[in-house]
């Protein structure tokens, strides 16, 4: 196993299961998953943290994770989630659903990492129903000034580091461009000082127009 093997399959999931917990995310985590039903696909499930806040009004949750430590660490999560939980596939650009099989997807901090970004917006689009709607929390490009500059010098280092996370990505704009009508409910700094190049948080719903 090579070294950057090594990091992404055994170091980086129980770096990303220590770094999001509870005490730091939870409160976004709460607001993306407020108010959903019925099936979600959930994109970037890692350790299943997301679970404790779905309403009791989400049957079935379809799990889209490519690290099996991750998906292992889950496991007391799903023992104790109420509902159905299933690992449907590795990666968000090539889902194994069929066409409009979801109430809802839900990602948090998982757009701003999945390499085929055009590919798994257009993927969600297909398997939406009618009605259903994108929710998300997402590191993006801060606006025009020093720190998007900054983002975008330190994005080759970081993202080697952080898994493939892109600080760099317009998420807004990339949503928009795949034909998304979007509704931030945040845009805007969560860390001070030298921390705001990778503490700059978009969340909110996106329904695909037309």
């Amino acid at each position: 196993m090579g070294l950057s093997t090594w990091w992404d399959e055994r170091v980086l999931p129980r770096f990303i299961d220590a770094t999001m917990n509870e005490a730091s995310t939870a409160t976004w985590r709460r607001t993306v998953c407020a108010d959903l039903a019925g099936d979600v696909l959930e994109l970037g499930f890692a350790s299943g943290r997301n679970l404790p806040h779905y309403p009791t009004t989400v049957e079935h949750v379809l799990a889209v994770e490519p690290a099996d430590l991750a998906w292992e660490r889950a496991a007391p999560r799903i023992r104790t989630f109420p509902g159905d939980v299933q690992r449907v596939g590795l990666d968000g650009a090539a889902l194994p659903l069929t066409e409009a099989s979801v109430d809802a997807v839900v990602s948090t901090w998982t757009l701003c990492t999945i390499p085929g970004i055009e590919s798994a917006l257009a993927e969600v689009r297909r398997v939406l129903r009618p009605g259903g709607a994108l929710r998300f929390v997402e590191h993006s490009l801060a606006p025009p000034g020093r720190v998007a500059n900054a983002q975008r010098r330190i994005q080759p280092t970081w993202g080697r580091f952080a898994g493939g996370c892109h600080l760099d990505r317009d998420i807004r704009g990339l949503l928009e461009g795949a034909g998304f009508r979007v509704d931030l409910t945040h845009a805007g700094f969560v860390s001070p000082g030298p921390a705001k190049p990778w503490g700059y948080f978009v969340t909110g719903s996106a329904t695909p127009q037309g």
